[in-house]
């Protein structure tokens, strides 16, 4: 009986330690500093990039745009915005926003409805609206997301190009973060794939540089004091660049 109750246990304690292990970083490249000659100074832990082998827990989940049509003009003023959305727990079971949209690579704008407005001056735009899981990163499986072009005002729509483009979720422009704090550059590939269409997305943090071939959230680990600015450019894998007006982001962020 005491036998059975200690492996009964024992098997309890693999479990539970399994299940709390780390997870695996996958495809990580550690930046090595410069040798340290003060031997009173402290060592500092190495900068690394890397990613995690993500679960998507709303792969069927469906966003349909009603509002704007393609090209669909509209005077300067209150834009509406008309979503619908299936096989996804909208407005129950998650917290935060979980409607994201994107106008023109600018920050994402949260909201808790698939109707709404939004206040928009003359020009041409680009929507990108999409579903994020609980820890707020997009959905990424098709039809988890959707874009569309529409005018305010007197104005042309985009040239037409059938090229991929980048939209950033994370992190927003002037966020700041710790120095201790993991860094989660999460972003979306819209208009092609990155295989079928031989395509590699370089991420660079001032003088530290990243490439990855998957449509996944890269982890940024270690990073230095100071203030940075993170370029995402999507490229042909043979080196090639787009021409799309969205296949370049940028944002400042800061470490503290």
């Amino acid at each position: 009986m005491k036998k059975a109750i200690l492996f009964s246990i024992l098997i309890s304690f693999i479990l539970f330690s399994s299940c709390d292990s780390p997870r695996e970083k996958k495809e990580e490249m550690v930046i090595l500093g410069e040798p340290e000659t003060d031997s009173l100074r402290v060592e500092k832990p190495e900068t690394s990039f890397y990613f995690y082998e993500e679960k998507n827990d709303f792969p069927d989940a469906v966003i349909e745009m009603y509002s704007p049509l393609g090209n669909q003009k509209f005077r300067p003023g209150k834009v509406p915005f008309e979503l619908n959305i299936k096989n996804y727990p909208f407005e129950s079971g998650l917290g935060g926003f979980q409607l994201k949209m994107i106008l023109n690579s600018s920050d994402p704008v949260g909201y808790n409805s698939p109707i709404f407005q939004r206040e928009l001056n003359e020009g041409t735009y680009r929507t990108v609206a999409y579903l994020v899981d609980e820890e707020g990163l997009a959905l990424k499986e098709f039809g988890n997301f959707v874009d569309r072009d529409f005018m305010v005002g007197d104005t042309r729509p985009f040239p037409y190009q059938a090229e991929p483009y980048l939209a950033l979720n994370i992190p927003t422009n002037n966020q700041k973060f710790k120095e201790d704090d993991e860094v989660t550059i999460d972003f979306l590939l819209l208009g092609g794939d990155i295989d079928l269409d031989r395509l590699k997305v370089q991420i660079s943090l001032n003088e530290f540089q990243y490439e990855i071939q998957e449509v996944t959230p890269v982890r940024v680990a270690n990073l230095p004091k100071g203030e940075y600015l993170l370029t995402l450019n999507l490229v042909r894998r043979d080196g090639k660049e787009l021409d799309g007006p969205f296949s370049s982001v940028k944002k400042t962020i800061f470490v503290e």
